[in-house]
């Protein structure tokens, strides 16, 4: 064999090992890229995900881009209408600027709503675990609770604690904080007494793990995803049950205001300047569908018997 022909042979090698490589790159490329492609979003999911940060940003920010003080009065514009340059969205029967006290109302209820459910969820998933711990006579005490909460109407018992206890804010968060509980103590504690049952927390207890350990490091990852999704199904609910409070006057009181305290006072005005309870009313509406939709894409992502 010629040295010329030697060389024609070993550029051809080198090209098909330059073509190989190529294509395997190509799909090892390809495969990387569908293992970390993103789903696909819906529409409807990505205006509520947006409207949702939206009312954070208006939350955090309130004062700032609100164009008056939320009580601050002009008695000479009392009930005007909206569209005008210096009330967008008119004034109430004082002459406060509806906007103004729209922006201050979402970061009112909205604070009341994440705290409540953060006390709700941490609430009920602890004594979930308990319950799926010491099971006995602990387990009988906490369905008991659970059973006695779900029965009892929740209004009423805000309104009992709220009328003899008084209002302040504080204590509004704490009483909501005690709406659905019982739901995530059943979650809780269903998924825990199933987890104790798989081999990787019976594992984790043979090599010396405390129980707090367990529960908080290993069980509660691998339950987040439901707890998540039985959180975005009572977040709507806290805003609704606290609107209703501040609508019979036993939520927020004056001078602060919420979404409902808004809608209770507006009411009053509904023929002759409707805006008043338009706007809050508008604003429930939409949070608590925003709020319901990603919690139903979130349960038909994370849960595999969906998949």
């Amino acid at each position: 064999m010629t040295d010329a022909t030697l060389k024609d042979t070993k550029a051809f090698s080198s090209d098909v090992d330059s073509v190989s490589r190529k294509e395997n790159a190509s799909r090892l490329g390809s495969s990387v890229r569908r293992r970390i492609s993103l789903p696909a979003i819906p529409v409807s999911v990505a205006l509520a995900i947006s409207w949702i940060v939206a009312m954070l940003v208006i939350a955090a920010f309130a004062e700032k881009i609100a164009p008056y003080g939320f009580t601050q009065l002009d008695l000479r514009n009392r009930l005007s209408a909206p569209g005008n340059a210096a009330h967008w969205l008119g004034t109430d029967e004082l002459g406060r600027d509806v906007l103004s006290r729209l922006l201050v109302s979402i970061r009112i209820s909205l604070l009341i709503a994440f705290g409540a459910t953060a006390i709700s969820a941490m609430v009920g998933t602890t004594l979930g675990f308990l319950a799926a711990h010491f099971r006995g006579l602990v387990e009988q005490l906490v369905l008991m609770l659970s059973d006695f909460q779900a029965s009892m109407p929740f209004l009423i018992m805000a309104l009992a604690v709220l009328a003899f206890f008084g209002n302040s804010l504080p204590l509004l968060i704490g009483l909501m904080g005690l709406f659905g509980w019982e739901r995530y103590a059943r979650i809780a504690r269903g998924l825990a007494i199933s987890a104790n049952a798989q081999g990787y927390a019976v594992a984790v207890r043979q090599l010396g793990a405390t129980p707090s350990r367990i529960y908080l490091r290993h069980i509660l990852p691998n339950i987040a995803s439901t707890l998540i999704v039985s959180t975005t199904l009572v977040f709507p609910e806290v805003i609704l049950t606290e609107s209703g409070l501040s609508f019979l006057g036993l939520g927020v009181q004056p001078p602060m205001t919420s979404l409902g305290n808004m809608v209770g006072y507006g009411r009053e005005y509904l023929t002759r300047a409707p805006w008043i309870m338009l706007a809050p009313a508008t604003t429930i509406v939409v949070t608590t569908l925003a709020v319901s939709v990603i919690g139903d894409w979130l349960r038909d992502r994370l849960d595999p018997t969906l998949q």
